[in-house]
């Protein structure tokens, strides 16, 4: 009698072998490995996200110096540039630099 018993419940679902197998392995990847796939994914993305960003930032750079080279194409914005720069300037001609307080640097 007890062995018909056990016989029934072996064909239950959840004493499964295979089953029982296949839970245990999606739970130890899922969570418990050093490399868990949701602790991994997880970094993974923060990474992702970071670099996201950083890629963003270089790209609004690179666009700030395509604009730059774009107003030193041609020959005024190139002599603005020189003058403000490097404080170039034409012959018999006085330079005033004016500095104000919230601009010098100061030595503590």
């Amino acid at each position: 009698m007890e062995f018909m018993k056990w016989q029934q419940l072996k064909k239950k679902w959840y004493f499964n072998k295979y089953l029982i197998i296949t839970a245990f392995f999606i739970v130890w990847i899922g969570f418990l490995d050093t490399n868990a796939w949701f602790t991994s994914h997880r970094a993974l993305d923060k990474q992702i996200n970071e670099k996201e960003q950083t890629a963003d930032f270089y790209m609004r750079g690179i666009a700030a110096d395509k604009a730059r080279i774009q107003q030193l194409q041609d020959s005024v914005g190139l002599e603005k540039f020189g003058r403000e720069r490097y404080l170039m300037r034409k012959e018999n001609e006085e330079v005033y630099i004016i500095e104000y307080a919230d601009s010098i640097k100061q030595n503590d």
